[in-house]
């Protein structure tokens, strides 16, 4: 087969037709069918033969990176969310060994019921990233043609700045994210940060109730940044240090001023109803779901219109096909979908090729917090030779997988100390 039309060609005429094979697995017709196929790779006949996985510190946390080994001379990368256990990956491995990797959906609903929310969803998450790396490069083709083609070649990203009660060099950091570094959307985090600087600020010591005067330093606060950055940067914000409903009312309504892109996480999750009344009783925007795992969870939210933004960490979430049914279930509902991230390049890649795949997602989160940022790119190399972010916005790669490779010699250098082995095998956990 050296082109789709000489195979179409000499499928007809060795009478061979695309309807005969209508009842065949779908990877062999996708193999059948599907141009620049890379010849070492036969995918029909893929079987995953281990899961391996190395650890490296990014931020203060442990990282596990994931690699898929298969019968042939291809592999798999995927991350398990950051400060999680590697042994959330590798409980799933005896249900892995000897299947297909390019069985993507198939194997992730063996797998789902085995995650739940928060980083106890990590390991799903991080072997879904790993397949879809391994089908793209076993089909010669990037994993957001998989998903049915992209919507962009760039993702725009919002930066996160931590809260300082310092506001000069709060203004600062920002006009140097803006001006010199190319974002076009804030994300200030730790906002309790400034309500704890203020005497009073909260009603008592060792209580996560504002009062007035926190949340009044925290709007000023964010109104400062506002002036600093004008009003065409959108700006979020999170880490109130509260979540009684009253009070995240009166300070989305303290807020209005600063035309906040969305408030994070006013209140748990897990009560919908307490989400929906804050959304409902302000006119900033509400968002949610970095914990949330499955998209049962957030099709709820969206039923009930508690949210006007999902908020998943794919690296919770349950993956990259997981993360874009969410976002394409929340457009059908009229909400919009922006992905939260805090991980290394390899859950980055697989979140770009979400957002470049997903109509509804808006942005995509990245922390470029000073000296962490060069050693964070040296995690690997991209295939495609371009770098991964350019102001303020994460290239879409045309490689196949995620197109990334692992630079070892640095990986090397920032193991963590907790596991330092290097996708040593992991045969005792064959039969776990």
């Amino acid at each position: 087969m050296k082109d789709r039309r000489s195979f179409i060609k000499n499928s007809v005429l060795g009478g061979i037709t695309l309807s005969g094979m209508m009842f065949s697995p779908i990877e062999d017709i996708v193999a059948a069918t599907t141009s620049n196929v890379d010849r070492s790779s036969g995918p029909s006949n893929l079987k995953i033969t281990d899961l391996r996985y190395v650890i490296v510190e990014h931020l203060g946390r442990p990282c596990p990176i994931l690699r898929i080994d298969t019968n042939q001379d291809i592999h798999g990368l995927g991350e398990v969310r950051d400060g999680g256990d590697k042994k959330y990956a590798l409980l799933l491995k005896k249900l892995l060994l000897g299947q297909n990797p390019c069985n993507v959906e198939m194997i992730f609903k063996n797998l789902k019921p085995h995650g739940t929310h928060g980083r106890l969803g990590g390991g799903v998450s991080g072997v879904e990233m790993a397949l879809w790396d391994l089908a793209g490069k076993a089909y010669g083709a990037p994993v957001w043609q998989l998903l049915g083609g992209k919507y962009r070649d760039k993702v725009r990203l919002y930066a996160d700045t931590h809260a300082d009660m310092d506001f000069d060099l709060i203004v600062k950091k920002v006009k140097q994210r803006v001006d010199n570094e190319g974002y076009t959307w804030l994300k200030m985090t730790r906002c309790y940060r400034v309500a704890e600087g203020i005497p009073g600020g909260y009603y008592r010591e060792g209580s996560r109730r504002l009062s007035q005067k926190g949340i009044d330093g925290i709007a000023e606060y964010l109104h400062t940044v506002r002036r600093a950055v004008g009003p065409e940067i959108p700006i979020s914000a999170d880490h109130f240090g509260d979540s009684s409903v009253g009070n995240m009312i009166r300070l989305g309504n303290a807020l209005e001023p600063a035309r906040l892109a969305w408030m994070e996480e006013p209140v748990n999750w897990r009560r919908p109803d307490q989400l929906k009344a804050v959304s409902g009783a302000i006119g900033t925007p509400v968002a949610s779901g970095e914990d949330i795992y499955g998209r049962e969870t957030f099709q709820n939210l969206c039923d009930l219109h508690a949210v006007d933004i999902v908020h998943p960490d794919m690296a919770t979430a349950g993956g990259i096909l997981e993360t874009k049914k969410i976002g394409d279930y929340a457009e059908d509902h009229g909400i919009g979908q922006a992905l939260h991230y805090a991980g290394t390049p390899v859950s980055f890649m697989a979140n770009v090729h979400c957002a470049a795949a997903t109509q509804n997602c808006a942005v995509l989160e990245f922390h470029p917090e000073g000296d962490e940022i060069p050693e964070w790119t040296k995690i690997v190399k991209t295939i495609d030779g371009q770098p991964l972010i350019t102001q303020g916005s994460a290239h879409v790669p045309d490689s196949p997988g995620l197109g990334i490779e692992l630079d070892m010699e640095h990986i090397k250098t920032i193991l963590h100390p907790s596991d330092r082995s290097i996708f040593a095998r992991t045969s005792e956990w064959d039969k776990q």
